[in-house]
Parts: structure tokens; sequence; C-alpha cells
């Protein structure tokens, strides 16, 4: 029954696209009273359906729209060994949207006068980068968040070759910037100078640390879980397992799909170790659009991009890009050597947000780029 409609979208999806309740935590939409001020499922189901043709076992959708409000579902199975279908509430590995997160901790920071985006790495990590090709008294806080940094991706180090081999290990992120130091310079840069690489969110959250005094995860706690009351998001640290309801995990070897839901993921950090919902992330986007998280300034900051090389726009943790002619959106993808894989779409006005969380990365990445900005044009 691989990528069949969960049973509960198929009993509930006329039901349940009315008014949600809008608190974060929320996992169920209110009876449909907006039905009658134009909410139309249609739009969802047809994303449904798609979803259900692109090769993975199961994907939690979220959406909001301004008629229909938030709702949750989504296709398939969270749980190929069991045979339990996807509800929509569902937590799962978010990877590198964790990167907006952290950018958040990091601008709001700089609007309280204790980081500025030009200071540079060596300001606050003193001779921590400092070889013959990488130099943190010329790296700018700016450009760890926008990837203009040149630095190299630790996940390129001879250490990463086998993932699988360091499943269980706890790694701490200084770990992860030493790994990367000693290699070449990267050779996709593009002509803005975007070169992605997860060692920038690494050393952005040690300076978190050194300037707050907590780790990364402790100030996104306190800073945006808490105020937002995102009771399904968290930091895990060390622990290997996903909270119940999970959405497992699938990597392909060979022929087969293997769970391997189980992982430290420690050594992800600042630039990938979130764990939260689809209804927890829509809401955390929303409020990040709509300014309840920064100020105007450094919203305005974190939305200045550069060509990021593939025909979109990199902010300061924040991806611009039309997966649909005349609808821009903002949002950020993320993945995780576990097979769990993250996407979103959020309209300027955090009016119509749609929010993937899928349980594999062996899957069809343009079918799914098409049903969501499909989606994303046609909410009301």
């Amino acid at each position: 029954m691989l990528g069949r409609t969960s049973a509960v979208v198929a009993l509930a999806i006329a039901a349940s696209l009315g008014t949600a309740s809008t608190a974060p935590a929320a996992a169920h939409a209110a009876p449909a009273a907006s039905a009658g001020r134009g909410c139309d499922t249609k739009p969802i189901q047809t994303a449904l359906n798609a979803l259900k043709g692109v090769g993975a076992p199961g994907i939690v959708m979220t959406v909001k729209s301004p008629n229909c409000g938030v709702w949750n579902g989504g296709v398939g199975l969270a749980d190929r060994a069991t045979g339990r279908e996807v509800a929509g509430d569902e937590h799962s590995r978010i990877g590198s949207d964790t990167k907006t997160w952290t950018a958040t901790v990091v601008l709001q920071l700089v609007g309280e006068g204790k980081v500025k985006l030009q200071d540079t790495v060596d300001y606050y990590l003193p001779g921590l980068v400092r070889t013959k090709d990488y130099d943190g008294r010329k790296i700018t806080v700016r450009q760890l968040l926008q990837h203009t940094s040149g630095l190299p991706d630790y996940l390129d180090a001879p250490f990463w070759e086998d993932e699988e081999a360091h499943r269980w290990d706890h790694i701490e992120p200084l770990q992860t910037v030493q790994q990367a130091l000693p290699l070449p310079p990267p050779d996709d840069r593009a002509p803005s100078g975007f070169a992605y690489a997860n060692t920038n969110y690494n050393l952005a959250g040690l300076i978190v640390q050194k300037v707050t005094g907590h780790d990364i995860g402790t100030e996104i706690t306190q800073r945006i879980i808490q105020p937002l009351g995102l009771r399904e998001t968290y930091w895990p640290g060390d622990q290997t397992t996903i909270r119940k309801p999970d959405l497992r995990s699938y990597k392909k070897l060979g022929r087969s799909l293997v769970d391997r839901t189980e992982w430290n993921t420690s050594e992800a950090d600042a630039s990938g170790e979130l764990i939260s919902t689809g209804a927890d992330t829509t809401a955390f986007w929303i409020a990040l659009l709509t300014e309840k998280l920064l100020a105007p300034a450094q919203l305005a900051e974190m939305k200045r991009t550069v060509a990021d090389g593939s025909g979109e726009g990199y902010g300061l943790g924040i991806q611009r890009f039309n997966l649909t002619p005349g609808v821009a959106t903002w949002g950020h993808s993320g993945g995780m050597p576990s097979g769990h894989e993250f996407m979103n779409a959020v309209t300027e006005d955090g009016r119509r947000a749609v929010t993937l969380l899928i349980d594999t990365d062996a899957y069809d990445t343009g079918k799914v780029d098409a049903a969501l900005g499909d989606l994303i044009r046609d909410l009301r």
C-alpha cells in the first residue's frame, strides 16, 4: 500500500479544512465554518494525489491558506513495518531548515547589539580559522550566514565517506570545523561567491555560544520554540530516537529501502539538528515572515539575497525561489543522513504556506517541486 492516501486524509479532508487554531502547536483544524468564505479543498486533494506518485513511502503535508486555515495530513505510510499511515502530526528531522532558525537567533542578537554582521569570525573566535586557505580575520558573520565565506563543507572530509560508521557517534560542532579546515576551497562557487557549506552554520553556532554562554540549541529553544509555544519542536542532542508519533525514515541501499530512523545527529548542530512537525515549522515560518521574531531591519537583512548558482536567491539562512511562475516564495529545504527530507514554501505575506516532511531521500524531486508549486499557487 505504498503511496496510498492516508485513511485519515480520505475521511477528514472535507471536514478538517476549516479555520484552524492559530496556536503554533495546533494539530487539528476546527469544523469547516470557513467553507462559506471560499475554502476550496480541491488544490490540496490534487497535491495529495500527485504526491502519491513520487516514490516516497510517506509524506506529511501541512497547508495554510487564508480561507481554509491550517490543515495537517499526508499520504502513504509513516511506518512501513507496522503499516501505520501518515496522520499529519508526525515528528521528523527537518535538517537544514534548522539554518533558518539559527540565522534568526543570530539576527536577534544583531538587533540587541550583541553581534554585528560585519564583524569577523576571528573577532569572536580568535585563531580558530587560520590556515593557508582560510583566514577568520577576513570572513564575516554575514558571509557565514549567506554561504559566501569560501569555507568548504565538513561533510566532504574523508571522515564522512562512510556516514553509517558514525551513526551513533557524539560529535561536537568544533570537531566538524576542524574536519573542514584542511580541505581545499570549494570548486563550485557561484560568481556571487556562494558555495553552500554546513561548516558556515556550525561556526555561526559557536559564535552564538561565545556571545551568549549557551549552545545554539538552548538559544533556539529559549528565543523561538518557547515564545511561539512550539510544543512539538525540540533539540535532540545525543538522543537517537524521535518522539512519537514519528515519521520513520528510509535510505535506499541497493534496491531496498532500509529503516535508518535512529541516528545521533549531534554533528549537524546549528546546521541541521532540529526535530519538529509540519504544524510547528509552518508556525515558525509564518511568525518569521510576519515580523513576530525579527524587527523589520533584521528581517530585511535576512532577505537580502545573492545568486546561489541555481537561478534562485539565498539570503541569511533563507532562500527565495519561484516554484511556479509569478509566485515568489521563501523557504529552506533540508535533508539528513537518516533519510529524512524537508521542503517548504511560504508567500511573502505569510498567508499561504506548504510544508512537506518526506521519509526518504529516494524520491522524484521534480514531481514534488511541481506539486508544491501548483499548490502554493492555487491555495485560497
